[in-house]
């Protein structure tokens, strides 16, 4: 089973990145999980600019895998927009995109006290349903991120480990349920 990973933060060091490959190393050996690499290099939105490499590989990345994990840090009380970008082209044509019927997650976290709440709550509850994706109802939120990592790069809190736990299990099973259907 194969999980495409979106990184809201550009940030090589990003808390994002450090939250993506805590998942990576909670998930069972049978999951593969991949950060996609190629946000910063889509164009803005622009149906004129459609055929475009950056665009393509987005759609195809997402196409091949078996589930989205979407790790979202907050800014200004919302999404970031390059991820909001990325989103908008994976949502063409419409209806028939690469994130119809996919499962998807979101998890987040930031240095504020709230863990990017607000953005998670944007993703999961107004544009990825609105995009036409399999969202999972749970949220991670992960406060004062710049602290809550072990210098293994695990969660430091087990409350937010076993929450982490929960979303990934969800997520596979949601795979599982589609090859069933299949």
């Amino acid at each position: 089973m194969f999980v495409l990973a979106l990184c809201g933060s550009l940030r090589r060091g990003s808390h994002n990145r450090r939250l993506l490959s805590a998942a990576a190393a909670q998930l069972p050996g049978s999951v593969t999980l991949e950060v996609y690499g190629g946000l910063r290099d889509l164009p803005p939105y622009d149906e004129d600019a459609d055929a475009t490499e950056a665009v393509q590989g987005l759609r195809a990345a997402i196409s091949a895998a078996d589930a989205v994990l979407i790790a979202t840090p907050e800014y200004n009380g919302s999404v970031p927009g390059h991820l909001k970008n990325a989103l908008d082209w994976a949502s063409r044509p419409f209806p028939d995109n690469c994130l119809r019927d996919k499962p998807v997650a979101v998890i987040g976290a930031s240095t504020g006290l709230f863990g990017a709440l607000w953005a998670q709550a944007e993703l999961r509850d107004k544009v990825l349903p609105t995009i036409g994706a399999h969202v999972i109802d749970e949220e991670l939120p992960v406060g004062q991120a710049h602290d809550a990592f072990t210098d293994g790069g695990t969660l430091a809190d087990p409350a937010l480990r076993e929450r982490l736990a929960t979303i990934l299990d969800r997520l596979v099973q949601e795979c599982r349920c589609d090859e069933r259907a299949a």
